[in-house]
């Protein structure tokens, strides 16, 4: 079989992989070397491959049109945007460098493109995903701070942004860079077309993934329910939406290691939990004027920029606290 596995009650556990099934009949496979699709019907596999199709058509242009815009355009340049800019770019790492991956491996209907791969896709996911949740938590900070006022006059400056987005990127990186290091690892889970975190098995290393989502989860959520910015608030609930779904499974399966579940539960939350690239964009195109104007105007739709008398509230909401 070209890997030295061990025969788990409910799964099976090889060379860099876990396969919701157990060997005893002698069918399971290594997800880099065959077809999966003992695990699922092939037409599963070909709707996974049209939904991160779909993803990458839809994600990787608005995410790219939000950068563009915001360097053609001096006015949305304020700190606010910082972090909406992060959130495009975090969108876009998922889009380029995770989800052309798994639309190769759903395609085939196995990991074809081997462990390394694997590994690649399960870090940009994840950092992609973590830049994002720590984005809102950021974002979250300064509308209470600019809201509730706990720091009386304070002036919202782009310098607190840059650091804002900086400490985004540490977070994340701090939560999915440990598996490429030996703490833990990446894994094919669900149908074996995408990787994640190992929470399945009990290999050598711990990963508080799950753990992690969840505390972050709580602290966003807490913070949006004081916000007075609709922008803000469906962008933590698109997160949840999102995100929910795969960090529930997550902490199940780190809790009762060895359970029985199908390829197709495993794989759903996880799927998923990738359309959050598209979430924000869409949602700050909607809620956010200028954003929405400067992008109408770029693809030649009559949208305009309007002028320093009549931009949106989150320019003049956010800036500054008197």
């Amino acid at each position: 079989m070209g890997w030295e596995g061990g025969i788990e009650p409910n799964g099976t556990e090889g060379k860099n992989f876990y396969i919701p099934m157990s060997n005893r009949t002698g069918i399971v496979r290594s997800p880099f070397e065959y077809p999966q699709y003992y695990l699922a019907d092939p037409i599963f596999f070909k709707l996974l491959a049209f939904y991160m199709f779909f993803l990458i058509c839809t994600g990787t242009p608005i995410n790219s049109l939000t950068l563009f815009v915001t360097a053609q355009n001096k006015k949305l340049r304020q700190p606010l945007n910082y972090i909406l800019v992060n959130l495009a770019v975090a969108g876009l790492i998922m889009c380029c460098f995770g989800f052309t991956i798994t639309i190769t491996s759903a395609f085939n209907g196995y990991f074809i493109l081997g462990a390394t791969f694997c590994a690649i896709e399960g870090f940009m996911a994840t950092l992609g995903g973590e830049v994002a949740l720590w984005s809102l938590v950021v974002l979250a900070v300064e509308r209470y701070i600019v809201v509730c006022k706990p720091m009386g006059s304070f002036k919202f400056t782009g310098t607190h942004a840059g650091a804002g987005v900086l400490f985004t990127w540490i977070m994340a990186m701090a939560c999915a860079a440990p598996p490429l290091f030996g703490w833990s690892r990446y894994l094919p889970e669900g149908m074996q077309c995408s990787c994640g975190p190992d929470y399945y098995t009990l290999a050598p290393g711990f990963n508080n993934e799950s753990y992690v989502i969840y505390i972050h989860y709580y602290s966003s959520t807490q913070k949006a329910e004081r916000e007075v910015t609709r922008m803000c608030i469906l962008m933590v609930l698109g997160f949840l939406v999102a995100w929910t779904p795969y960090a529930s499974f997550a902490g199940w399966i780190f809790l009762n290691k060895g359970a029985s579940f199908s390829a197709l539960t495993a794989a759903l939350p996880a799927f998923f939990a990738k359309s959050s690239a598209l979430y924000n964009p869409i949602i700050y195109v909607l809620m956010n004027k200028q954003f929405r104007n400067c992008m109408l105007s770029t693809i030649g739709m009559g949208g305009m920029v309007e002028d320093e008398t009549s931009v949106s509230a989150s320019k003049t909401e956010v800036s500054s606290v008197s």
